[in-house]
């Protein structure tokens, strides 16, 4: 048997008898594996810098990423869970305001998901309305485009609707990019949609006066191409709790500034959390009826404006342009309870999926109905009281 010096590499012993291994063509081969390495690592390094620019609104790529369907029965709205007609519409999100005169706002009691977070840094927040079952009358006010709303309406495969746009490096250009199917009621930015909207009389601030027919909207749409099925994978449902099983009672506060503080009182009757915004009961313009969602997440992300002396915020929720962070604490409420998981969307795909999480880290199971997502800085308190 051949002796082997300890102090020889692994690489250079050789089986007795055997041929002696072809140097020139190893080092050749382990070259060209070393190349392809760092030419691949640097691409990936230049893909994920291009997508973050410390501060500005970038291009990102569009390119969908697939995902598995969550198991939703046919006939029913992906987002909601809610069997209806329109069950296959592709979804249309409306930009809302949250401001004291525009109230009450039309049209978001029929809304199958509403977000609503900070839109000027520690005060002013903002909705925006998603709606598959529903075709409400009119949905109102409307308000200017965010760019943190515009990724999270990508996510859902959206129609997005809005009157206007922040003054935002660069805002415009996503607009016109084509990056996502938007309806301006404005004309200063993505597809005019002018001709489907109107400015509503009675209102106290012509600031509010931005109305659209859903009807017309919709019309629009089609005649803009857009298409109208809807490709979003959904989110996944669970049955609602027994009345035996459901509390009395409990109260939700999630803590924005001044009037635009929300409460939730929960209905055991209904299933449902009564919101109150304001100290005053949230009703829909369009009929009346008290906003009241079946369930409700709270989002806890960093929010801070975008560059030193800027009115616009950013909130930490995950977006491509401006973010570090896309993943937090999330707190959610259904059938009388709470639950603790984290919240996920990733920052390096514009049409990533926002994922709700429970504490062992898979997708939250919603009951049926409206789901009302509150996204708040950590410095903002939310405190929830159990009921009996």
């Amino acid at each position: 048997m051949e002796s082997i010096n300890p102090m020889q590499s692994p690489n250079s012993i050789r089986r007795v008898g055997g041929p002696a291994p072809d140097k020139t063509k190893r080092k050749a081969v382990l070259l060209g594996l070393g190349m392809l390495l760092v030419i691949g690592g640097v691409y990936f390094l230049w893909q994920r810098i291009s997508q973050q620019k410390g501060g500005k609104l970038i291009k990102v790529s569009q390119e969908e990423q697939p995902l598995e369907a969550v198991g939703n029965a046919e006939g029913v709205s992906p987002i909601s869970g809610v069997q209806c007609e329109n069950w296959n519409r592709r979804p249309y999100a409306f930009m809302q305001p949250a401001d004291v005169p525009a109230r009450p706002l039309a049209g978001l009691s029929e809304a199958d998901m509403v977000f609503e977070m900070q839109a000027v840094y520690g005060s002013i927040t903002r909705l925006m309305g998603v709606y598959v079952c529903a075709t409400p009358e009119e949905v109102g006010s409307l308000r200017s485009a965010r760019h943190d709303f515009v990724h999270i309406a990508k996510s859902l495969d959206a129609i997005y609707v809005h009157w206007g746009r922040a003054d935002i490096e660069q805002f415009k250009d996503v607009l016109n990019s084509g990056l996502i199917d938007n309806m301006n009621c404005n004309n200063d930015a993505g597809k005019s949609a002018e001709q489907y909207c109107f400015r509503k009389d009675g209102m106290n601030r012509g600031v509010d006066t931005g109305y659209s027919k859903f009807a017309t909207i919709i019309e629009g749409a089609k005649k803009f191409g857009y298409r109208q099925e809807n490709k979003f994978v959904g989110y996944p449902h669970q049955a609602e709790a027994p009345l035996d099983q459901r509390p009395t009672g409990g109260h939700l506060r999630v803590a924005y500034a001044g009037p635009f503080a929300a409460e939730y009182d929960y209905d055991r009757e209904s299933n449902t959390f009564l919101r109150t915004w304001g100290d005053t009961a949230d009703t829909d313009r369009n009929t009346g009826k008290r906003v009241a969602p079946k369930n409700i997440a709270v989002l806890i992300a960093d929010a801070a404006p975008i560059k030193v002396g800027e009115q616009y915020v950013n909130v930490q929720i995950g977006d491509p342009w401006y973010d570090q962070k896309d993943t937090g604490d999330a707190y959610y409420y259904m059938n009388g309870q709470q639950y603790r998981g984290t919240w996920k969307k990733d920052k390096g795909s514009v049409e990533s999926k926002l994922l709700f999480l429970d504490a062992s880290g898979k997708e939250i199971k919603f009951v049926p109905g409206q789901i009302w997502v509150e996204i708040i800085d950590p410095g903002q308190n939310h405190k929830w009281q159990p009921g009996n």
